[in-house]
């Protein structure tokens, strides 16, 4: 019968000291570790010594040892054991709350289980053909994924042919190719003063300069724009014009009308950029129709559809520019990835993605209400349909303290200098209401809010 296996042995001897020594300085680290607990019955010392392959003279000094250091006792007949106290009492560290991030403007998750199980159907449908889907497919769509990007263009008002219409891998995709296209390396844009990070990202990379415009409540004011126009005779327009992100104005029809009318006197195409389109009920025309014959519209269904889709309808002003865009996005990508290409086009057809917008919508308007509850009587911008806020900062905050006091407390935002184009950064926060977080989550972290903005930021100094 073979040698019953010991309950415990070391691991790691150190060579440097004596074997004794060695063994004992185990048993205090594996106490330490929580490996050998409190009353833990070590193996008795000859088993031990056969399975290390030591005399019984030197596991006993070990124990000999290990009680020595007040880490076991011997009890005559039963063995030896841990001791109750030999391993320190460790107090827990300070743990910070699990951070919430509101600094992702991301759509509410649907949780409605009939919406789940329609998006699933959807979905299943798809593996009918799960081979042709991981195969290359046509850059830009095929005849049927441009059909739908057509009819989900038209929710939006635009109405235009498949042949003036891109399936393309999301938003980020389309405004680097729109970037090379129409300034090249070291080009002029005009934006907004606050505009989209990633476009700023984006003319970093290409060396293309931005060309902040003053806005007021309505958007860009058309003179700074005009007057863009003819001091830096810019590459183009770019444009969040609903929902803006990140201050949530929506132009109205006049100030589109207004800007388009600059753009088409002095021939400055526009980079319409309208991912939250779809979510006023009742949005103004977009550009691309009131200008189609310059306006790039992007219509983006990450804010929609769900931001791992990474797919953006793009429709462009003459299709004779098809084949070099195609070109430009087809080096940079490939293709727009098919699984996703699919799931888009079979929830455009079926209606679930009518429905998700609905859901966004819904749930948008019940977590602003949630929001505008907290905060009270704070001055801050908001739409109802959408899912940022625009927090300017009373007297007293600075945006970094600010952020950092709502770190401290668990919750991530973003400051205003992620989306400066030029000039003094603006004391502000952006928030987004959305994401993984419940309703119950966003009330919480509203009420952490405005209870901060209700006292002087002297109050919350840490600084000793």
């Amino acid at each position: 019968m073979p040698p019953r296996k010991p309950v415990w042995t070391p691991s790691g001897l150190a060579t440097d000291k004596p074997a004794y020594l060695a063994i004992a300085d185990a048993i205090a680290e594996d106490i330490r570790q929580g490996r050998l607990g409190p009353n833990a019955q070590l193996p008795p010392q000859r088993q031990l010594a056969d399975a290390l392959g030591y005399n019984f003279t030197t596991i006993s000094r070990a124990y000999a040892e290990a009680q020595r250091r007040g880490l076991t006792d011997a009890r005559v007949g039963q063995g030896t054991f841990v001791r109750a106290d030999a391993a320190p009492r460790a107090r827990p560290a300070p743990t910070r709350a699990p951070l919430m991030d509101m600094s992702m403007n991301l759509p509410p998750e649907p949780d409605r289980p009939e919406l789940l199980a329609r998006m699933e159907t959807g979905m299943k449908r798809l593996c009918g053909d799960i081979r042709g889907l991981l195969r290359y497919q046509p850059f830009g769509g095929g005849p049927e994924e441009r059909e739908a990007a057509v009819q989900w263009l038209a929710r939006r008002g635009i109405h235009t042919a498949a042949e003036r219409v891109l399936v393309c891998p999301g938003t980020h995709a389309v405004l680097n190719a729109l970037l090379l296209l129409l300034a090249g390396n070291g080009g002029r844009l005009c934006c907004d003063n606050l505009t989209y990070p990633g476009l700023r990202a984006l003319a970093a990379v290409h060396g293309v300069s931005l060309i902040g415009l003053a806005a007021d409540r309505d958007g860009i004011l058309p003179e700074a724009f005009d007057a863009a126009c003819r001091d830096n005779r810019p590459a183009a327009l770019y444009c969040n014009p609903t929902l803006q992100n990140p201050n949530t104005v929506t132009l109205p029809l006049a100030r589109r009308e207004a800007l388009a009318e600059i753009a088409a006197r002095h021939r400055v195409p526009i980079i319409e950029d309208d991912p939250y389109g779809l979510l006023p009920e009742a949005p103004p025309p977009s550009f691309f129709s009131l200008l189609p014959e310059l306006t790039y519209h992007v219509c983006g269904l990450s804010k929609t559809l769900g931001a791992g889709l990474r797919i953006a309808y793009l429709a462009i002003p003459d299709p004779r520019q098809l084949p070099r865009l195609s070109a430009i996005l087809r080096a940079g990508t490939v293709m727009a990835p098919p699984i996703s290409m699919a799931i888009a086009t079979e929830w455009v057809g079926d209606g679930t993605g009518d429905a998700l917008v609905t859901f966004v919508r819904e749930e948008s308007r019940a977590r602003q209400a949630l929001a505008a509850a907290a905060l009270g009587a704070v001055d801050y911008l908001a739409a109802a349909d959408g899912f940022h806020l625009w927090l300017p900062l009373p007297e007293g905050w600075s945006r970094v303290s600010f952020a950092t006091h709502l770190r401290s407390s668990g919750i991530g935002v973003v400051t205003s200098d992620a989306f400066l184009v030029s000039g003094p950064a603006v004391e502000a926060v952006r928030i987004c209401l959305g994401g993984t977080a419940s309703r119950a989550d966003v009330s919480h972290a509203m009420e952490l809010v405005g209870a901060a903005l209700s006292h002087p930021p002297a109050i919350y100094s840490s600084i000793v």
